[in-house]
């Protein structure tokens, strides 16, 4: 087994475990418990785990937000696949949400340049990236800046959201499940996001499949809530199905 699949296998273990244990782990793989902690400092370096006496502790389990630059380097493939998937979710004129999170990041990326869209963001980061573009009216949302996802909350965020109407919104979340919906560490945040989804008349929910399953402190949306889930081929079939069932379409790519 290469060392990066042995890391999947123990990151995947963490996180349906909620710790895993070094000795354990060697002896599982045959490895001396020096090559599992150097995969447990890689996973740690990606912002997955947290290294913890004897073991790791995946970061969904600890309510830890990683900077925004870890998680821009985290499935970036899948993040790519799912905001070319968004594209198809895009009206052909009229008004978006790109709310602040690393695969809506991408979608911006991905926005085409033969259409013209008014897109409100309360992410700065994706608003200097759309700066340039002739062909997009961007309307940034104020508010109190947070540094560790250079998104705007709070007060002056909430009311200019409240005051809005958009055709599509397009959401980020660090976690989702069938059983607690949507939810993000940030209570300020998760209100933003909340504003954002009644704002729209759709909601497309943009996560990749490492966020299904894991619960944070704030719920910001229910399933039945969002109108189409785009994701990645990781996605089991019968957790799909699971979530489907409360709502949302699914789609995997």
């Amino acid at each position: 087994m290469y060392a990066e699949e042995r890391q999947q296998v123990i990151l995947e273990r963490a996180r349906a475990q909620g710790r895993v244990d070094v000795t354990a782990l060697a002896d599982q793989f045959a490895v001396t418990t020096e090559t599992v902690r150097r995969d447990l400092t890689i996973l740690e370096r990606h912002g997955v785990l947290r290294r913890v006496h004897g073991g790791a502790i995946p970061v969904e389990r600890l309510g830890f937000e990683p900077a925004l630059a870890t998680r821009e380097a985290v499935m970036t493939a899948e993040k790519t696949r799912i905001a070319k998937a968004a594209v198809a979710e895009l009206p052909d004129e009229g008004s978006i949400l790109l709310d602040a999170g690393t695969t809506t990041a991408r979608l911006a990326d991905e926005l085409p340049n033969d259409r013209e869209l008014t897109v409100v963001t309360h992410s700065v980061n994706i608003a200097l990236s759309l700066s340039t573009r002739p062909n997009l009216t961007v309307m940034l949302v104020g508010g109190r800046l947070r540094s560790r996802t250079l998104a705007t909350v709070d007060a002056w965020a909430i009311q200019a959201l409240r005051d809005t109407f958009v055709d599509v919104a397009f959401i980020a979340t660090n976690g989702v499940s069938p059983e607690r919906g949507l939810t993000t560490p940030d209570s300020a945040e998760a209100m933003i996001k909340r504003a954002a989804i009644a704002s729209s008349r759709r909601c497309v929910l943009l996560a990749d499949h490492t966020k299904v399953g894991n619960d944070y402190f704030t719920r910001f949306a229910d399933l039945k809530d969002i109108d189409t889930f785009i994701t990645d081929t990781g996605l089991d079939q019968d957790t799909a199905n699971e979530i489907a069932a409360a709502g949302p379409r699914v789609v995997t790519v």
